[in-house]
């Protein structure tokens, strides 16, 4: 349905959005999934179909809540579902526990026959799903709890009612009904028992299966197991099923269902989902823009909430990095993939919510003391180690200058300290350091291999390869943020040490090629071309991109990298070139090789997290009118509001974020400098309720789609010449205004230091 509003007439809308909610049997007039405000922009089917890799998911959930679900299909081309989990565990890494409906006979193959759906008979909303299964005539609908779920299956009249269980993940898994209206069951997900309890509001014949083999037996163990249910002719057309899941025991999991379900209907957990999510995309406030800016703005909004998420259970946690269950008064967060979100969207939660984000560094803070290290990707059973460096140093020290302090600030520089120290750069691992690590650390740079040559240490992923360059930049940045929250804590020797390595990434300047290159061990210079060379996603020297995109990773010392160009002039020319540069080969060739580096313009990727901030540079030269020119170019050519409208893999939030800092006209460059850049907002005025009961304005004069150029802007009704501002400004309930026109002001913003 609400992909058809993007590609029918609006004349036609209305009167095909009644005849879908008559065939629902609800009351044409009113629509009860639209909600409220804002609500009515997100749209979950945006980015469906990926536009090389991963698709987004049409995620339900409340926002930061621990159960996730969204039907299993490849992408929004396939018109069949496999199964619904009962919680999606982490982020495109597994679900637990399938359930289907069917009005056949509960036979091995049933649980392999896929669903036939029909896509405009979908319903996705952030809290409600449904779905009409066209070969069974059944409608599937789904709401979240924080840790429960509700699905409702309703049956054509005089047929078979059917639910079949399943488990998504090999292992000893069990099923037991306790009665025939109860279900328990446990899940092993990488190594971590997850509970289920669940309840129908009807009674039924139950059974199970273990190696296939159909049994009326009420409790199965073990391996290749599956459960069935049949509801008598006497049942209710409509089915519902209640459940909680549970990380701590199967006592917790009847106890969470308990504490959320016990008293609530369908209905009424639909609306304290809408309610859920009212407050957090109402938080920030549009006016003016196009129907489909909005549509991409809200949605990607709605995306940022996907992670990370709360897993506390009444007062307590399991925790993946020791293995044991912890008692908190605080909630435990879980899900991120820091690489992707140190950019934006842990400083969009800065603003959103600092409380949260407090607790979520908190929740690092207990990991580190857990496990002994600060996790790179921590997810529900771990440090999934993955891609390269320790952003969650940045991370923390953007929080901290912006004064959110709520965890142990000492214990949090010792995990930082420690990974900085005594852990391993090689990407997709963790653990202690090794040879390659002790070279950085007195040479200043991590080295290459030459082409051809064999590796020789065995801490190296055989697939991700040492990346050479891109740790070496990445580092530099995180050394910085160490430095200075060394600075900060007054730990002057750190901060000396740290600071010196935060330069390394000069290290790897060829002042001839004007590029980021490797070095071998013995110091010298590797001959490739870094617009291709380097194996799959340039991973011998870079990571996903190519040394197009590495060039201009130094978010922590821009000026510094505008003083190896040798001028404003030239990095602004080099920036130019950036986006005009052709790819030397056919598309087919670079993407093959490149699969990551997606939304290509010239060699600038859209569609990968390192390219976020360049178009922001041209803020720090001669002509900021590009970054405006640049950032609408992008937002409308890149985002669209429809299944194709993300670029790249959107990573639960990452690149997402980057949508809405954009589109209200400003991003932070420096993660660790609380300082916001100036781009083209997409609306006349956008304002955000902040949580210290203040409001931030950011008000465009004349905005519209041609007009996109700022003539002169005011912070607080003071002339604003540069295009900066202080996140203290923003907290303050500041309002910067801007007077926009169709033609660029070539002299607005330009820092007369230069």
């Amino acid at each position: 349905m609400l992909i058809l509003k993007n590609l029918l007439p609006t004349k036609f809308i209305a009167a095909l959005s009644v005849s879908v909610l008559l065939m629902h049997g609800v009351t044409a007039q009113v629509n009860p999934y639209e909600g409220t405000g804002n609500l009515k922009y997100v749209d979950p089917s945006i980015g469906n179909v990926g536009q090389l890799l991963e698709p987004t998911r049409p995620t339900v959930q409340l926002p930061n809540q621990m159960i996730r679900m969204f039907p299993q299909r490849t992408d929004h081309m396939d018109d069949q579902i496999s199964s619904f989990p009962l919680t999606v565990v982490s982020h495109r890494q597994g679900q637990v526990f399938a359930i289907k409906p069917t009005v056949r006979a509960y036979e091995n193959e049933e649980w392999r026959k896929k669903m036939t759906y029909d896509h405009d008979l979908e319903i996705k909303r952030p809290w409600y799903y449904s779905a009409y299964l066209i070969d069974d005539d059944i409608k599937v609908e789904f709401t979240p709890g924080k840790k429960t779920g509700l699905y409702r299956f309703e049956f054509p009249a005089n047929s078979a009612k059917n639910l079949l269980f399943n488990v998504y993940n090999a292992g000893d898994n069990e099923f037991k009904f306790i009665s025939d209206r109860e279900i328990t069951g446990i899940e092993i997900y990488t190594g971590i028992k997850v509970y289920m309890y669940g309840i129908f509001n009807a009674g039924a014949t139950v059974g199970t299966i273990k190696s296939s083999k159909i049994s009326a037996d009420r409790a199965v163990s073990g391996r290749e197991l599956k459960a069935w249910v049949s509801f008598p002719q006497t049942a209710p057309r409509v089915i519902e099923f209640k459940y909680a899941i549970s990380y701590i025991s199967a006592e917790q999991a009847k106890k969470n269902f308990d504490n959320e379900q016990s008293s609530s209907d369908f209905d009424q957990q639909v609306k304290k989902g809408e309610e859920a999510w009212s407050k957090v995309i109402n938080q920030i406030k549009s006016t003016g823009g196009t129907e489909a800016q909005k549509r991409s703005f809200y949605t990607a909004l709605y995306r940022c909430y996907e992670r990370m998420v709360d897993i506390t259970e009444d007062g307590s946690y399991y925790s993946g990095y020791d293995k044991q269950i912890h008692k908190t008064t605080r909630p435990f967060y879980v899900d991120d993939w820091v690489w992707d979100t140190y950019l934006a969207h842990h400083p969009l939660r800065t603003i959103l919510n600092p409380d949260q984000e407090g607790d979520m560094l908190n929740s690092y803070v207990n990991m580190y003391q857990q496990s002994g290290w600060v996790p790179t990707f921590p997810v529900i059973y771990g440090d999934h180690a993955c891609m390269n460096g320790f952003h969650s140093t940045i991370t923390f020290l953007d929080a901290y200058r912006k004064g959110i302090r709520n965890y142990d600030i000492q214990i949090a520089y010792e995990g930082m300290a420690k990974n900085a120290t005594q852990a391993t750069m090689a990407p997709w691992k963790n653990g202690p350091k090794g040879p390659l690590e002790d070279f950085y650390y007195a040479k200043g740079f991590y080295p290459a291999l030459k082409p051809g040559e064999k590796e020789t240490d065995p801490g190296v992923h055989s697939w991700e390869k040492r990346q050479a360059v891109a740790i070496t930049l990445g580092h530099s940045y995180d050394d910085w943020a160490l430095a200075q929250f060394a600075k900060d804590l007054n730990k002057e020797p750190d901060y000396t040490k740290f600071i010196a390595r935060s330069n390394n990434y000069k290290n790897l300047w060829d002042d001839k090629a004007q590029m980021f290159l490797p070095k071998d061990s013995a110091g010298n210079w590797i001959k490739i071309d870094p617009k291709f060379d380097g194996g799959m996603g340039g991973r011998d020297y870079y990571d996903e991109n190519n040394g197009w995109t590495y060039l201009w990773q130094v978010q922590h010392d821009v000026k510094g990298l505008i003083g190896l160009f040798g001028s404003n002039a030239s990095f602004e020319a080099k920036l130019d070139q950036l986006f005009r540069e052709p790819l030397g080969r056919s598309k087919y060739e670079n993407q093959a090789k490149f699969p990551d580096a997606t939304g290509m313009v010239g060699q600038f990727s859209m569609g990968n997290e390192p390219s976020f901030h360049i178009p922001y540079l041209y803020n720090y030269t001669s002509s900021p009118w590009k970054t405006q020119k640049k950032i609408r170019f992008l937002l409308d050519t890149w985002f669209k509001d429809n299944i194709f409208g993300i670029p790249g893999d959107e990573d639960g939030g990452g690149m997402s974020a980057f949508v809405v800092f954009s589109s209200m006209g400003f991003y932070p460059v420096t993660p660790g400098t609380p300082i916001y850049t100036i781009g083209s907002p997409l609306f006349e005025k956008v304002s955000i309720d902040l949580p210290n009961g203040k409001q931030f304005q950011l008000i465009a004069n004349n905005c519209s789609v041609i007009n996109k150029y700022i003539q002169s802007a005011k912070f607080n009704g003071k002339v604003l010449n540069t295009p900066f501002f202080t996140h203290e400004q923003l907290v303050a309930g500041g309002k910067l205004e801007l007077e926009m026109g169709s033609k660029p002001n070539k002299s607005w913003g330009i820092d007369p230091r230069q």
